[in-house]
């Protein structure tokens, strides 16, 4: 089976302030490369992906981005969609019953993330979601998001971090009537009735969803290299 991975590129990352005043966040640099080139460096690890990237937000940057590759672009005018929406219209372009979908303002110092998720992934499951224990985050406020059960199954809780990283069944986002709403909605019903699943991260993940992220990650990537 081909594997199928959905970029998320549309948001207006206005945590970053001035920094997406004339760029879309998935292309602000950490150490010299494009967020959203960090991501790719994990999809072209996986044996010939299917990629299709959302935008919105200046999104004529990210078409000229990906120009000439494999990776296709999901353009949302006038109007973005969210996650849920914006992957449901990816959908033509994925053509998988099972997808990755990753954020793309976040940097990493393990294995890849999309392996970790496809050897936790059974066939019995719907959604199952990568998380990174409080203690290995960095440049993250707050509370953690996921509790993991002993079993696998995942319910919300303060013990791990939602990554940005999942894999779920397209016929369960294909199937939601609406064409705007957030994957958390998804998960909120799986959840309900004990069927969503999550599998933590051994290694760090910083998020660069804030300017100061952007040095957080470069001292961690630095710190990964010695």
């Amino acid at each position: 089976m081909t594997d199928a991975v959905m970029l998320f590129a549309a948001g207006f990352g206005t945590r970053m302030g001035a920094l997406t005043k004339d760029r879309p966040k998935p292309l602000i640099a950490v150490n010299g490369t494009p967020l959203i080139e960090h991501a790719m460096t994990f999809v072209r690890d996986l044996p010939s992906p299917r990629v299709a990237a959302n935008a919105h937000y200046l999104s004529e940057q990210i078409v000229d981005h990906f120009a000439g590759s494999d990776v296709q672009v999901s353009v949302e005018a006038p109007n973005i969609l969210d996650t849920g929406g914006g992957l449901k219209a990816a959908l033509p372009l994925l053509k998988s019953d099972v997808t990755f979908t990753m954020n793309t303002d976040a940097v990493w110092d393990g294995p890849n993330p999309l392996q970790v998720l496809k050897s936790a992934w059974s066939e019995g499951m719907h959604a199952l979601l990568l998380c990174v224990p409080k203690n290995q985050t960095i440049g993250h406020t707050g509370r953690g998001d996921i509790d993991i059960l002993a079993d696998g199954h995942a319910q919300w809780g303060t013990q791990t971090v939602f990554s940005g990283v999942q894999m779920i069944r397209t016929e369960i986002v294909s199937d939601t009537p609406q064409n705007v709403f957030s994957l958390k909605t998804v998960w909120e019903a799986l959840e309900a009735k004990g069927a969503l699943h999550a599998v933590a991260y051994p290694g760090r993940w910083c998020d660069v969803g804030h300017p100061d992220g952007i040095s957080l990650a470069e001292a961690m990537l630095g710190s990964a290299d010695v």
